[in-house]
């Protein structure tokens, strides 16, 4: 058969990517180095050596790539699977006891008390934190069990999957400059990639800096919080210490949701949840439009419809359950601490912090709202669809096609009673090519076809499994929450929980909602697709 896609080239930049991972191994390692673990040193040695060579290797399948567009969608899906399993090496080293032995089988393997020790389990954690999802398979989020510089490793891969791994490439590495706008076009999340400057490299940089700027100056206020308490001799933040403000500032602005906290972010003082939530709301924002801002032209982001309709959810979302948790009617049960119902402050503090959360996917979560009743946990489950702005680190359908979406039905009831009216589509004063237009209902219409077949699925594996005996919210939370990259579900899947209880096939087939759901799909499905191999 005569392939029309040159395959080595492809994989020949999976291997530039892979080899350059090394680099931020070395974050951990320095982590293991300060603390004296000397057990994740060994770990993060033989992670970033297994990175050099496997990488190094598969550049030599071609040492002067070329890269055209049918490449170049090969090349973001491959990268992103192959990140995310060298990214689970650590867990499965860390997890396991392993002895070079001089005589056949040559090794012995001795698993430990960690969940992550199992590879299938260490596929679905490495995956859900490069795709920024959240969703967790460890059994006991502690250090007691993990070593600091695993679970650091464990904060770092969401946030270098937050921006996206191709585009810090595109920034970083000469070889992927030429072919980089198919690059981005590809990984961006969204119907498209705004380009800011006339080279693509530095459109990559300027998102990366607005990305690492905004990083850097919540991790800042969070410790900021922590050491002001300690001056003053009043407990402001008195968890938030320099691990866990750079830990959790690596996943806010990733959208991942991530915690060396076991309980996440109701672990931490009300006054430190304040601070991540305008943080969350940044996140899911278009980056491009803080790009404007820095250079001078704030008043785009105010005109833009985009984030006016993205600031209006999440708004009436938030008064809506506001109204629900200070009445009580959203609360099956009080949980333990200052009371919520009838309080102002811990009612609008809950409701906007859980809303934002989950329709930026963020995953955090500010209580265990599997005390809320299910109509509060359904309006969860329907914010899981919206997700954040076009060019922002948030996954799910993407506010923008909602925007048009809903534009488009206003349009159909405006030429029902006009039928000779010609009235194009608008998107900030812009009218909207109809093939945009097209596209947009054929991808939000394939997402929910996959989220509802694979629904089903999980259904029918845990029958066959025999457990767990998933309820339909739990079902339907577990994929939403996988394939829109959010991270936790409801019930057996809610924030305090994780999700060990499915088998092995049920994690897999959501790793792979993970995978395609963070490259919004088409990039992954073309694959399969005879034409893209052949015509």
């Amino acid at each position: 058969m005569n392939l029309r896609v040159d395959w080595q080239a492809s994989v020949s930049l999976v291997g530039s990517v892979v080899k350059w991972l090394s680099v931020p191994l070395l974050f951990p390692l320095l982590i293991a180095a300060y603390y004296g673990e000397f057990g994740a040193i060994r770990t993060f040695v033989m992670t970033i050596v297994i990175a050099l060579v496997v990488g190094s290797s598969l550049e030599r399948l071609d040492p002067d790539p070329d890269l055209g567009a049918r490449e170049g969608f090969l090349m973001v899906a491959l990268t992103w699977f192959a990140v995310s399993i060298v990214g689970g090496l650590p867990y499965v080293i860390a997890g396991n006891q392993i002895t070079i032995l001089g005589q056949f089988p040559y090794i012995d393997i001795v698993s430990g008390p960690s969940t992550l020790a199992d590879p299938v389990n260490a596929l679905f954690e490495s995956m859900s934190g490069f795709t920024t999802t959240g969703a967790t398979v460890i059994g006991d989020i502690s250090f007691e069990t993990h070593s600091r510089a695993l679970l650091m490793w464990r904060q770092l891969t969401q946030w270098l999957g937050g921006m996206g791994i191709v585009v810090l490439a595109v920034a970083i590495l000469p070889e992927l400059s030429v072919g980089g706008a198919q690059l981005m076009d590809a990984e961006a999340p969204g119907p498209g990639i705004q380009k800011l400057t006339p080279r693509i490299a530095e459109t990559a940089r300027a998102l990366w800096k607005a990305y690492l700027g905004i990083t850097a100056l919540e991790i800042v206020l969070l410790y900021g919080l922590f050491r002001l308490g300690l001056f003053i001799g009043q407990p402001l933040a008195p968890e938030m210490n320099l691990y866990n403000a750079v830990g959790h500032g690596f996943t806010t602005m990733a959208t991942g949701g991530f915690s060396p906290e076991a309980r996440s972010v109701e672990a931490f003082s009300a006054l430190a949840q304040w601070v991540i939530i305008p943080f969350m709301v940044a996140a899911g924002t278009n980056f491009a439009l803080f790009w404007h801002v820095l250079n001078g032209e704030p008043r785009k982001l105010i005109r833009d419809a985009e984030f006016r309709f993205y600031v209006g959810v999440l708004a009436v979302l938030s008064a809506i359950l506001t109204v629900l948790l200070y009445t009580h009617e959203a609360l099956v049960f009080v949980p333990g601490g200052p009371p919520i119902a009838g309080n102002v402050e811990s009612s609008i503090r809950h409701a906007t912090f859980q809303l934002v959360s989950i329709v930026t996917t963020t995953g955090y979560a500010s209580m265990d709202f599997n005390t809320w009743n299910s109509s509060a946990q359904y309006l969860l489950l329907a914010a899981m669809l919206i997700g954040g702005s076009a060019g922002s680190t948030g996954g799910a359908i993407k506010i923008v096609r909602w925007y048009v979406i809903l534009k488009s039905f206003r349009r159909e009831l405006f030429t029902t009673v006009h039928p000779e009216a010609i009235r194009p589509l608008r998107l900030g004063g812009r009218a909207l090519d109809e093939r945009a237009v097209r596209g947009i209902y054929a991808f939000s219409l394939l997402y929910l076809v996959i989220f509802l077949v694979s629904t089903l699925l999980l259904f029918l594996d845990a029958e066959r499994a025999g457990g767990p005996n998933l309820n339909s919210l739990e079902a339907l939370s577990a994929v939403a929450a996988t394939l829109g990259n959010v991270g936790p579900g409801f019930q057996l899947l809610g924030p305090m929980n994780n999700y060990l209880p499915f088998s092995d096939a049920s994690k897999l087939l959501m790793v792979v909602l993970m995978w395609i759901g963070r490259l919004e799909i088409f990039p992954v499905l073309v694959l399969l697709t005879p034409a893209y191999w052949r015509s």
